[in-house]
C-alpha cells in the first residue's frame, strides 16, 4: 500500500478500489476561488485512512475516524451547518488500509463499511432512511465462511441501480473477489454471483480498479496479479468488461468463464514480477469516442518507471508510452502501506481529438495531453491539485499531509494527517487535527 502524495486514497501494494460514482480523490478539479471553509469535527492524524463523503440534494453524509479513532457518522442539511454525529463500535488502529466506504439505496438507508483488513466484516445500516441516529451494525451480510477476512469495501450500483458491495476475501497474495447486491424490499444481500470473480487458485490474487461504468454502458475492470504480500510481485495487467457484472467477456465480446484465473484471463500487458507495475495504479478512463483505456506504469528498457496507456483497437491492444522521464526509477518494495512516489488517474477527453492524462510524481501533479487517434504525446504541463489550492486556506502542520475526498458536486472533505506508517504504531501520537467541510461558494 502507498499514499498518493496530498490525498488519502492510499493504494498500491494493497490495492484500495476506486468508487465509479466519483471523482478520484485529488484529482485536478476546477474549484471556484474561496471555497467556504468550516469544521465538522477533530479527527485522528497519527495516519491517514480515508474517509467517505456522500453527497444528495438535501443532505451531507459523512464517514470519519474521530479524534480518539473511533468510527463515526456525521449528517447536515445542505442549507444548514447543524451537525448530528453517530459513534459507533469499532477503532482504527494503525492500517492505513481500514478506510471507510458508505453509500445510499434506493430507498435512503444509509450503509457503511469500515475498518477492515483481513478483519471480520464491520458493516452498519440504518433504519430510519437517512438518519445516522439509527445505523446498526449487521454482523452477517451474506455468508459468514466468506465474511472473516475482509478488505476493500466497496459500493457500487449496477445497470438496474441496484446497490452492489464487492470485497475480497482472503489476504494479499491469496485472495477473491466477492460481489452481493442488496434488496431494499427484503433488506437483504445474497450473491450477485454464485463463484468468486477471480480465482488465484491458492496462489495469488487479483487486485482490481473498478468497475468502471462507462459511455458504452459496460462495467470495465482491470487489475493485476499478486503472487505474494510483497508489492513488487505484482504481474500482467489484465481487463474485462460486462454489461451486468455477472457476465463478463474479454474486449472482442468473447465471453469470459468465471472464476477468471490467470490462465483464462485477458492480459493487456504480460508486465512480469519487479516490472514496476504496482496495483491500483492500472485506472480505466476513455476517449473521446467512450473508448475504455488503462493508464498504468511499468519500467522502460533502460529501467526508467514510466507512464503508458493501453486502449484495445482493432488489432488488439495497443499500448502507448506516455512520459519519457530520465533518472526516475521507483523501485518499490515490501508489504503494508508504502508511500507512494507515483499516482496516476484515468484516461479523459478533452474535445474530439484529445486526451488529457493526469499524474502525480513525488508530490507534483503533471498533466499529459495525447492525439487521440494516435496516443501520441502533445504536450506536458504542470497540474493543479485540490489539496494545493486548499493550502493557503488550511494549516497544515510539519510532518503531514492535505488530505482530500471530492464528490461531484464539488463539495469536498479535508483534513491532515501524517502519511502512512507501513501499517505500524509510531512512537509518538501528535495532536488531532480538523476536519473540513469545503463548499463551493
Amino acid at each position: 500500500m502507498f499514499h498518493r502524495p496530498l490525498i488519502t486514497a492510499l493504494l498500491a501494494a494493497c490495492a484500495l478500489p476506486a468508487i465509479a460514482a466519483q471523482r478520484p480523490a485529488g484529482a485536478s478539479a476546477e474549484v471556484p476561488a474561496g471555497p467556504e471553509l468550516s469544521a465538522i469535527d477533530r479527527v485522528w492524524s497519527g495516519h491517514s485512512a480515508r474517509f467517505a463523503l456522500q453527497v444528495t440534494a438535501d443532505a451531507i453524509i459523512v464517514a470519519y475516524y474521530d479524534a480518539n479513532r473511533q468510527l463515526t457518522v456525521a449528517s447536515r442539511p445542505r442549507r444548514s451547518a447543524a451537525w448530528v454525529y453517530q459513534k459507533l463500535d469499532s477503532w482504527l488502529g494503525w492500517d492505513s488500509h481500514n478506510y471507510t466506504a458508505m453509500a445510499l439505496d434506493s430507498t435512503g438507508q444509509i450503509h457503511v463499511a469500515a475498518n477492515m483488513h483481513g478483519d471480520p466484516m464491520v458493516y452498519y445500516r440504518s433504519t430510519v432512511a437517512g438518519d445516522v441516529r439509527t445505523l446498526a451494525r449487521v454482523r452477517v451480510m451474506v455468508d459468514p465462511a466468506v465474511e472473516a477476512k475482509m478488505t476493500y469495501p466497496i459500493f457500487l450500483r449496477d445497470g438496474a441501480g441496484r446497490l452492489v458491495y464487492k470485497y475480497r476475501d482472503g489476504s494479499s497474495g491469496n485472495g477473491n473477489e466477492i460481489y452481493n447486491v442488496y434488496d431494499t424490499a427484503t433488506k437483504t444481500w445474497t450473491h450477485l454471483l454464485q463463484t468468486p470473480l477471480t480465482d488465484g487458485e491458492g496462489q495469488r490474487n487479483a487486485y482490481f480498479m473498478g468497475p468502471v461504468l462507462g459511455p458504452d454502458k459496460y462495467f470495465h475492470i482491470a487489475w493485476v496479479w499478486r503472487e505474494t504480500p510483497m508489492a513488487e510481485t505484482n504481474h500482467d495487467l489484465s481487463y474485462a468488461r460486462s454489461r451486468d457484472l455477472v457476465h463478463w467477456e474479454r474486449a472482442d465480446g468473447t465471453p469470459l468463464p468465471l472464476p477468471i484465473k490467470l490462465s483464462t484471463a485477458e492480459i493487456v500487458d504480460p508486465v512480469p514480477v519487479e516490472g514496476g507495475m504496482i496495483n491500483n495504479n492500472t485506472i480505466i478512463g476513455f476517449d473521446p469516442a467512450g473508448t475504455a483505456m488503462i493508464t498504468f506504469h511499468k519500467f522502460d528498457a533502460k529501467g526508467n518507471t514510466q507512464i503508458y496507456v493501453a486502449r484495445h483497437e482493432a488489432k488488439g491492444w495497443r499500448i502507448a508510452q506516455v512520459s519519457d522521464w530520465q533518472g526516475f526509477r521507483w523501485d518499490f518494495r515490501g508489504g503494508g502501506s508504502l508511500e507512494s512516489r507515483l499516482f496516476v488517474k484515468g484516461a479523459e477527453p478533452v474535445g474530439r481529438d484529445r486526451i488529457r492524462v493526469s499524474v502525480i510524481r513525488d508530490g507534483k501533479p503533471i498533466d499529459f495531453l495525447l492525439d487521440a487517434r494516435t496516443l501520441k504525446r502533445l504536450e506536458e504541463k504542470p497540474g493543479v491539485l485540490l489539496a494545493e489550492k486548499l493550502a493557503g486556506s488550511i494549516a497544515t502542520p510539519a510532518g503531514m499531509m492535505l488530505n482530500t475526498v471530492e464528490d461531484t458536486s464539488g463539495i469536498a472533505l479535508a483534513w491532515p494527517t501524517r502519511p502512512p506508517h507501513r501499517d505500524l504504531p509510531s512512537e509518538d501520537i501528535p495532536d488531532p487535527t480538523v476536519l473540513r467541510l469545503v463548499m463551493p461558494r
